[in-house]
């Protein structure tokens, strides 16, 4: 198995490639902002590849933008040139790389130096010039507006949005992470300019952007879940939770209470239905209704009834015995008249999942007793 040095390894892409190369049983050397050369003339006298990670984004001196960038990057390829080992080297750079800027500028030096090192040895380089990144344990309030909004507004602090229309491209981490690792084994995606890339990109609005994670914060009370069917909602999403604060990842639930027990919606979408739950006290059945076109899966977990179903052109009455000590999911029909009885001498908790959202002003519901 192969070893592995990544520099600026307490950073943001750092800690994500770290917690999947150790996953996956590489032995690592991690290079932190307070390494000593010592440190690091041992790990690169060890290791078999470098992911050079390490970087200055936001110096208090602007001068740090070069000694941070472009010297510590030629300073590392003279420690491994030292080794003798053409030890190949992957450097996460920047589109603004090249920039009329102090960043930018120092960037470019660091690429410069890499592609130079790559020639002069013959080792194998990787250069990647990334756009925004997002995911989680980005710093927020640092250099990436996602995490920054995603900590303000699940803590509900403001949000400051200059031009709304600008657009922001952005990768996602595990696509970064998977992209290095495909690199590791000589599987890089190579970019029309001669740098390597992620396959994956998206493009997206600042107003967007605010309003997908306003959307995100308020599903928790309006329990109606964003459609995760494309990739960057999904992301984003998984992105937002995980800035929530920890004393907050719980949320209550509006519990209907009555003589028949209790029932509570869990989750809404408006392209996968939703999902609520009961507690049924012993000897009360619920239902006696059927629907046009609403379908309905019950699943009791707790427990022990009789689900009960009669198509409402006949009197055949079907009967279905359930309990959670041997799980069953029961298909509701539309046409179809129902109930759930509790036979049982304990409390039933039963699961259910409709193909739409309950719409009170049209609420494809008629009592009819089975």
């Amino acid at each position: 198995m192969k070893k592995i040095l990544i520099t600026g390894a307490n950073g943001f892409i750092g800690k994500n490639l770290a917690a999947t190369l150790e996953i996956q049983g590489y032995q690592l050397y991690k290079l932190h902002s307070n390494h000593t050369i010592q440190q690091l003339r041992e790990y690169a006298s060890k290791v078999d590849f470098v992911f050079h990670l390490a970087g200055v984004n936001r110096p208090k001196n602007p001068t740090d933008f070069k000694t941070g960038n472009t010297d510590f990057t030629k300073q590392l390829i003279q420690i491994l040139k030292e080794t003798g080992r053409k030890t190949p080297l992957l450097i996460s750079s920047s589109t603004q790389a090249g920039l009329a800027s102090s960043y930018g500028i120092s960037k470019k030096g660091a690429e410069e130096a890499v592609e130079k090192y790559g020639r002069e040895s013959g080792a194998k380089v990787y250069v990647y010039r990334l756009p925004n990144v997002f995911g989680k344990w980005c710093r927020p309030n640092y250099n990436s507006v996602i995490a920054t909004w995603c900590y303000n507004i699940s803590r509900n602090l403001p949000i400051t949005i200059n031009n709304p229309d600008s657009k922001l491209s952005l990768v996602y981490i595990d696509d970064v992470v998977q992209e290095f690792i495909n690199a590791l084994h000589g599987r890089q995606n190579e970019g029309i300019y001669g740098y390597c890339e992620i396959k994956k990109l998206f493009t997206v609005s600042l107003k967007e952007l605010a309003q997908r994670l306003q959307f995100f914060k308020d599903s928790r009370t309006t329990l109606t879940m964003t459609n995760l069917a494309s990739d960057f909602e999904r992301y984003l999403y998984s992105t937002y939770v995980s800035y929530l604060p920890q004393d907050e990842f719980g949320y209550d639930l509006d519990m209907k209470h009555d003589n028949r027990g209790w029932l509570a919606e869990v989750i809404k979408s408006e392209n996968a239905g939703q999902i609520f739950i009961s507690r049924t006290k012993p000897g009360i059945t619920r239902g006696n209704h059927w629907h046009h076109t609403k379908v309905e899966k019950f699943l009791v977990i707790i427990g022990e009834a009789v689900i009960r179903l009669r198509h409402i052109h006949n009197d055949h009455i079907i009967d279905y015995k359930v309990s959670g000590e041997n799980l069953m999911v029961l298909d509701i029909p539309p046409g179809y008249t129902h109930s759930i009885e509790n036979v049982g001498k304990t409390d039933v908790i039963t699961l259910f999942w409709a193909n739409e959202i309950f719409d009170p002003e049209r609420a494809d519901t008629y009592f009819l007793e089975v």
